[in-house]
């Protein structure tokens, strides 16, 4: 009765008696009833207005100075550092480096034809490579091993290798480089030969020859003996060391010595038809001996 009552009194603040009798008759006078009670029992918190202006106004200040901090995500960072050096590689790898790479293998050898349709065939396990965007301007490469050069007439012509240099303008040539063993065969032309202080010219016919860093004075050599471009290895007076190392490369073994000196001269040569035919041909003259087991030699003195 009592919150009956209190409603009514609230309602009566702007109804008069006779609206309040029709009202009571109503269908919805218990809902509204209710609505004006609990209504009544809410409490609206007191504002001080311009405490609230004046706070504002101080965040707001704030907030300007210091300005928005956003913490610094480096996993951001690293993506975007890596999206830029893979774009600035592969621009590099498409318009800047146009570096020519040949190679050959063990017991193999490959024709490789220059942008000025000079030839070059490579020996066994060597290696050239060339600047062919620069090409016509300058006619340099780096060898690495042994090649035979058919160079066309025009501008100069330089193979550059670990041990000396060579130039030419148009000739035929052979360059062996492979450790500390350095050759250079002129069969056609003249070739120049650059090694530490010494330049040599090479007409037909002449060799240039370092091994292990010591010039040999043995300069001819016969333009028509056979080479290993006619699959046959020749030698005069070179160590032992450097003959195995070529059995190695044209026939894809691993040789090793027993007690062996190294240094001894060999002149001679083989085939590169059969490591057992090669074999005999280097180690009866020097009278040693050799065993095969799988792609492994070793060679021995005949009294082992």
């Amino acid at each position: 009765m009592k919150n009956t009552n209190d409603t009514l009194k609230w309602l009566n603040r702007d109804v008069s008696e006779e609206e309040l009798l029709r009202l009571k008759k109503a269908e919805d006078f218990k809902t509204l009833e209710k609505i004006a009670f609990y209504s009544s029992q809410i409490k609206t918190p007191k504002i001080n207005i311009e405490k609230s202006l004046d706070d504002l106004k101080i965040k707001t200040q704030n907030k300007t100075k210091k300005g928005k901090i956003v913490p610094f995500n480096f996993k951001h960072l690293y993506k975007y550092a890596a999206a830029i050096v893979i774009l600035f590689t592969s621009t590099y790898f498409l318009f800047f480096n146009t570096t020519s790479t040949y190679k050959t293998k063990f017991a193999q050898t490959k024709n490789v034809y220059l942008p000025d349709d000079s030839e070059v065939v490579l020996n066994a396990n060597s290696e050239i490579s060339y600047a062919k965007k620069s090409w016509e301007e300058n006619r340099n490469l780096t060898l690495s091993g042994e090649a035979f050069f058919k160079v066309k007439k025009g501008e100069k012509f330089t193979v550059n290798t670990e041990i000396g240099e060579v130039t030419v303008l148009g000739t035929q040539f052979n360059v062996k480089e492979r450790g500390n063993y350095f050759e250079v065969k002129t069969y056609e032309g003249l070739v120049s030969v650059a090694y530490k202080d010494t330049l040599v010219k090479l007409p037909r016919g002449t060799i240039f020859k370092v091994i292990n860093g010591v010039i040999d004075t043995k300069n001819t050599f016969d333009v028509n003996e056979k080479s290993w471009l006619q699959k046959e290895s020749n030698f005069k007076s070179i160590p032992l060391r450097f003959v195995l190392e070529e059995i190695e490369n044209q026939f894809d073994y691993k040789i090793e010595t027993k007690n062996l000196d190294l240094d001894i001269l060999y002149s001679g040569g083989f085939t590169h038809t059969d490591v057992n035919i090669a074999l005999q041909s280097v180690t009866i003259p020097l009278q040693l001996s050799y065993k095969i087991d799988g792609k492994k030699i070793t060679l021995f003195k005949y009294a082992q």
